[in-house]
């Protein structure tokens, strides 16, 4: 058995890859163009034993899901759980958007999950836990975050949508919303690595639980995600945010 992570190479992908990958057994990395970073990664999980496949590929395309699925088969691999955590960072107003940009980052950001699931199924089977990395900005709108918080929404609606299908065959998906975690993708988001930093010690003061999300937060819960203890949990979110959105 094997599992697949899209975006599994750098940050929240690359945490939970880490923390899922068994020894021996087959690991898929979906990335989409930092060939640095692809190597990196699948030196660290190959030194934990795993046997780490890279796939590059645009999962904001039908085309690349369809060749992600194809990789995986040329293998002979059955996923037994797949993670999407794969993100286009495009910061904007809704007002002041390029529409034909938002609209790609909608599509990567929330289509490209049916995508993946459609394609993919070939290659899963009954026990198959399906996990997509979703945000409290998908409910909670934030500042320049729309492209990223509306594409997030629509999977997320997405999967309650496939539970219908995907549960008579017992296969299970949901959702896990980390908190703000330090990953480069913020600085994307805001600007610059001083103003992350900045919104990261605020955050931290901020939190209920007095710190920020650590990668162990929300790893954790989609390794329980994954495991068969899990098989009654479908078409939920669960955030691991240590207390943010439920108390201002």
């Amino acid at each position: 058995m094997a599992i697949l992570v899209t975006g599994g190479t750098k940050g929240i992908g690359l945490a939970i890859a880490k923390r899922l990958s068994k020894s021996g057994e087959d690991t898929f990395l979906v990335y989409h163009s930092d060939d640095v970073a692809a190597e990196d990664a699948k030196m660290a999980l190959e030194a934990m034993g795993a046997r780490v496949h890279l796939i590059k590929a645009d999962i904001g395309s039908i085309d690349g899901a369809a060749a992600i699925h194809q990789a995986v088969a040329d293998t002979g691999a059955t996923l037994r759980g797949i993670v999407h955590s794969a993100a286009l960072i495009y910061p904007t107003t809704l007002l002041d958007a390029d529409l034909e940009k938002f609209t790609r980052a909608v599509e990567t950001n929330g289509l490209s999950l049916l995508y993946l699931v459609q394609k993919l199924l070939p290659v899963i089977d009954r026990g198959t836990s399906i996990v997509f990395i979703t945000s409290g900005g998908a409910r909670i709108p934030q500042p320049r975050y729309g492209a990223l918080g509306v594409g997030k929404a629509l999977a997320e609606s997405i999967v309650r949508y496939l539970v219908m299908e995907l549960a008579p065959k017992g296969i299970r998906i949901n959702g896990v919303a980390p908190g703000l975690v330090a990953t480069t993708s913020v600085a994307d988001m805001v600007g610059s690595q001083d103003a992350a930093d900045r919104l990261f010690e605020k955050a931290a003061k901020a939190n209920p639980s007095g710190r920020m999300s650590k990668d162990s937060d929300y790893a954790s819960l989609v390794e329980y995600l994954m495991s068969p203890e899990a098989e009654f949990i479908q078409g939920q979110v669960i955030a691991a945010t240590g207390g943010v959105g439920v108390v201002g």
